[in-house]
């Protein structure tokens, strides 16, 4: 068995999840890095599988407000370093957020600011892995997905965080 994919359409528009036999790849939130992924990806069949077809499950009760969290199996490529920058994400609680520092004192690397932002940057499973979570110091809502913060907001507003 091969790499497929299945399409949600979410309140927020078109959502696709990649996976193999072991686990989710990748979840596309933005069509043209899903177009991009497809050129670049031949092989990859809309044919779903039963992973594609569970994280749809929790992806539709996520937008419904009946998730907080996933319970999906995730095929975890990168340093490691990325890993547990990945790893603290997935403890913000639903609806909070946590600053990059915060996330750089967590890992035990409170230098490593930067290097949290770009471990957000690299997520390849946006929403299950909630990078969304994660805002400037400042409180802004900085660094999501090629500077497209109003996907961001629209998820922290989802989840009832309350912008001041």
């Amino acid at each position: 068995m091969g790499t497929s994919y299945a399409a949600y359409e979410s309140p927020l528009g078109a959502i696709r999840v990649v996976a193999n036999e072991m686990g989710i790849t990748r979840v596309e939130i933005f069509e043209d890095d899903w177009e991009q992924f497809l050129a670049e990806n031949p092989s990859v069949q809309e044919d779903g599988n039963k992973i594609c077809s569970e994280a749809i499950v929790q992806l539709e009760e996520y937008f419904k407000g009946q998730r907080k969290s996933f319970d999906l199996p995730l095929v975890i490529d990168g340093t490691d370093f990325r890993k547990r920058v990945w790893q603290a994400l997935q403890t913000i609680p639903y609806g909070e957020i946590r600053s990059y520092a915060e996330i750089a004192e967590m890992i035990g690397s409170p230098k490593a600011i930067r290097a949290v932002g770009q471990a957000n940057k690299a997520n390849q499973w946006p929403i299950i892995i909630p990078c969304h979570r994660v805002i400037g110091k400042s409180g802004d809502l900085v660094g999501y997905a090629g500077g497209r913060t109003s996907f961001k907001e629209k998820l922290l507003e989802l989840e009832g965080y309350q912008f001041s």
